[in-house]
């Protein structure tokens, strides 16, 4: 039955296949996308089966394919598309595609292993070359202080500093301090000066500071604070290296120390922070040579880096070109071998035995696929298909096409729907041509469709009326000499009502279409709509509500149910229709009826009183004998609620006895013990749910049931808050947006026309369309799920998810 009203008809199917086969019958089965294999090996665990091996192959490839494509967008290299259908490689290729990918990725990790290495030597390199500059802006900086001093004078201190070597022989230099306050650092750049300038300089500088170290850092304090009372001189300038994780503010760093015992310790906090130390040349002509040597090597390794990068590019570029390709086939591949492990094995290795779920009316394409499967391989024996008959339920299979596939994954969300029964999507549609031009956005134009039919029946646009087909109502004749009118009237009145007594005034017949324009100007406009919109909604609902009551009966029929059809659904129709359709008739009945306002009763407190029974003289009623007729409803409907909760399990435990009844006068004379598969054994069966939970579960629904008509008709009246809120919003940027520029009348009123038009168009598109649009559809699921498949949809069942390689590839993509 190739229908969204019921899913389709399944069967269960043995297949027979050989071994050398096997490969290219499950390829053509996955390409033909019908078939949903069964795991005949449920107590044998994933690393047990026939073929991990190749599915492990296969997840290595992917694992691969991932790291190409990682690499790939890391070099913003763009991966080409696919559009024809790739061929599942033979088993024998899927060597060399593997191959393949293994000699791909070594070639690539070993660039990328290079390439590090390169940049991380560019990278030392630049370390020691901010390091080199660094120090000679230190050395600038200390002569620019020394030539800066002054000349001694009397206030001058002298400051000495030795060694203790240099202490104990009295041999000591000094040198003039800076009038004033003294500044230990300046001091010591004066006197590395000094000692570097003299001859001999870093034999002197090692006998008077000791050793001296040299680095960059993310600089912090903790090495400092390990020399104690030794100065250090840090020059405090930050410059960026670029790594692979961005740039890194790093801090060149000179510290200067006396001592072994210090020296390692220093040596070893710097490695712990992990610091890079380098060895500094002593003089001027060392580091300017040292630089010049530095410079050269680093060009020399841009260059090579550059052309490190061109040459992994350039594989990168012609892997790009196949990757959606491999990615397909692995993933087939996969999918292929996966399925296999599902399938039993036969003793001599030879036959490969499946049990598949299929469509009955698929069935000769099925067979068309293996058997060419099977040509294939140049295999000699034909595929057998043994179709099996079972009482497992089979899955649920819905046909779907672009147009309708949106509003069944909408009800799969709900629950997928139990095996056969109906289907509450939309109605299959063959609109190619639609399809194609609108891209499968089916539910957007739906409600788009539907919310201008809503418009014309309210005759609401931006909360204006059309005036299509003129109004049935006429002012004119209320006017002198014919009416009650003087011009007076309309000056002295703020309200006036039209008399429909008045020849002229009302025309008979009622709008041609919708609501009329006239009701667009009068003053109880709310309130008319309203109470029209309000009483529409619960129309609207109860007739929702008994058409999917109206379709259990069509799944009562359908799965032969003819039981559940006297003890369920009439027992619920009668109790709807004697409350809630009963409801509806009084609003109709209201309508056909000419009443003045003054003497209309009102339709809620006719219900509450007939719920009641309060029928006090003073009550208007609509009809003779109103009062006979609302009891003999609510006494019905009362009758229904015992019939609901009680019928249907004394029923099943009457069932019961007879069926024990029946199995010990069997036993009594003796006959054979009824065969298991029999429908004797059926009551035994259903014994295994006890009548204590029989009843419970039968309460629970009768329960659910009468309360749910109660909230469910309450529900639907969100349909009637929505529409006053849609129209109030569209009232308000009516009259507060773009009203106000259409009563501008200077010359830059078309300017500022132009800019609040803008502004409404805004404003509409934003609070109209998207969010009052979303308003409204997630109001509208929740009525189609809630409040209208309860009343019919089990939604039990489980998905019919069959080998198919076009979903593998929309998942890929």
């Amino acid at each position: 039955m190739s229908s969204l009203f019921r899913s389709e008809e399944m069967c269960l199917v043995q297949l027979f296949f050989q071994t050398e086969s096997a490969h290219n019958c499950i390829n053509e089965l996955g390409l033909l996308g019908l078939v949903q294999f069964k795991d005949l090996n449920p107590e044998v665990t994933a690393f047990q089966r026939r073929f991990v091996k190749e599915v492990k192959k296969c997840e290595e490839m992917e694992r691969i394919l991932r790291y190409l494509e990682k690499q790939m967008v890391k070099s913003n290299i763009e991966i080409a598309e696919t559009t024809e259908r790739e061929m599942v490689p033979c088993p024998r290729d899927v060597l060399e595609l593997e191959s393949t990918f293994e000699k791909l990725e070594q070639e690539l990790r070993e660039i990328n292993r290079n390439h590090d290495t390169l940049r991380q030597n560019l990278i030392e390199l630049m370390d020691i070359d901010s390091l080199l500059r660094m120090t000679e802006d230190f050395f600038e900086e200390a002569e620019t202080l020394l030539s800066c001093s002054e000349a001694p004078s009397e206030d001058s201190m002298p400051m000495t500093i030795s060694s203790p070597r240099t202490t104990r022989r009295n041999s000591s230099f000094s040198m003039t301090g800076i009038s004033g306050p003294l500044h230990l650092g300046l001091h010591m750049f004066q006197a590395l000066l000094q000692v570097l300038s003299s001859k001999n300089g870093s034999q002197l500088l090692k006998k008077c500071f000791g050793d001296f170290f040299m680095g960059i850092l993310s600089f912090g304090m903790l090495p400092f604070r390990l020399q104690k009372r030794l100065k250090q001189c840090h020059h405090d300038i930050t410059f960026n290296t670029d790594t692979q994780r961005g740039p890194v503010k790093k801090d060149v760093f000179i510290i200067f120390v006396q001592g072994e015992h210090v020296r390692e310790k220093i040596r070893k906090v710097c490695e712990g922070f992990h610091a890079s130390l380098y060895c500094c040349p002593k003089t001027l002509f060392e580091r300017k040579e040292m630089s010049n040597s530095v410079m050269t090597r680093m060009e020399d390794l841009r260059i090579i880096l550059r052309r490190t990068e061109e040459y992994r590019s350039g594989v990168l570029k012609r892997a790009a070109e196949h990757l959606h390709e491999w990615g397909s086939k692995v993933k087939k591949m996969k999918a292929i071998y996966y399925t296999l492990n599902l399938c039993n094995i036969d003793i001599t290795q030879k036959l490969i035995v499946a049990e598949i779920w299929c469509p009955v009316a698929d069935l000769a394409s099925v067979q068309y696929a293996l058997v060419n499967g099977s040509e294939q391989s140049g295999s000699t024996v034909t595929p057998v298909l043994n179709r099996i008959q079972t009482k497992q339920t089979p899955p649920t299979f819905n046909r779907t096409n672009s147009f309708t596939e949106g509003f069944q994954a909408i009800i799969d969300a709900y629950g997928v729907g139990t095996y056969q029964e109906i289907n509450p999507a939309s109605p299959k549609q063959s609109l190619v041509l639609m399809d194609v031009l609108l891209g499968g956005r089916y539910i957007i134009l739906l409600m788009g469709l539907f919310s201008i039919y809503t418009g014309l029946i309210y005759n609401d646009c931006f909360s204006k009326s059309f005036n299509i087909f003129g109004s049935s109502w006429s002012v004119r004749p209320m006017f002198h000499p014919r009416g009650p009118w003087q011009n007076k009237t309309l000056h002295e009145n703020h309200h006036l009502q039209l008399d429909p007594i008045v020849p002229g005034v009302f025309s008979g017949h009622p709008h041609v279409f919708g609501i009329d324009p006239i009701w667009n100007i009068a003053s109880n406009k709310l309130s008319f709509l309203n109470s029209f919109k309000m009483k529409m909604s619960v129309i609207l609902g109860i007739t929702h509500m008994l058409f999917g009551l109206t379709l259990s009966l069509v799944n009562f029929v359908h799965f032969r149910k003819f039981q559940e059809i006297f003890l369920q659904f009439l027992p619920q129709l009668i109790f709807m229709l004697s409350l809630f359709g009963y409801l509806t008739f009084l609003v109709l009945y209201k309508w056909s009826i000419s009443l003045s306002s003054e003497s209309a009763p009102s339709i809620l407190l006719l219900f509450i009183n007939m719920m009641l029974f309060d029928y006090h003289p003073e009550h208007t009623m609509l009809y003779p004998g109103q009062k006979a007729v609302q009891i003999f409803m609510v006494v019905t409907a009362m009758f229904m609620v015992p019939v609901l909760l009680l019928v249907k399990p004394l029923l099943v435990y009457r069932n019961r006895m007879k069926s024990r009844q029946q199995v010990f006068s069997n036993h009594l004379n003796d006959e054979p013990a009824a065969d298991p598969h029999s429908s004797f054994s059926q009551p035994q069966k259903e014994e295994l749910v006890s009548m204590g939970d029989v009843c419970v579960y039968q309460g629970i629904h009768t329960i659910e049931f009468c309360l749910g008509c109660i909230s469910n008709t309450a529900s639907y009246l969100r349909l009637w808050a929505l529409s006053l809120a849609h129209a109030e919003l569209s009232e308000v940027l009516w009259r507060m947006v773009l009203q106000p520029g259409l009563k501008l009348s200077s010359s830059a009123g078309s300017l500022m026309l132009a800019l609040l038009f803008a502004a409404f168009a805004v404003l509409t598109v934003a609070i109209l369309l998207v969010m009052e649009g979303l308003s409204a559809f997630l109001h509208a699921l929740r009525l189609h799920w809630v409040e209208f498949q309860n009343k019919f949809y089990e939604g039990s069942g489980y998905k019919f998810t069959p080998l198919s390689f076009d979903s593998l590839t929309k998942t890929q993509q």
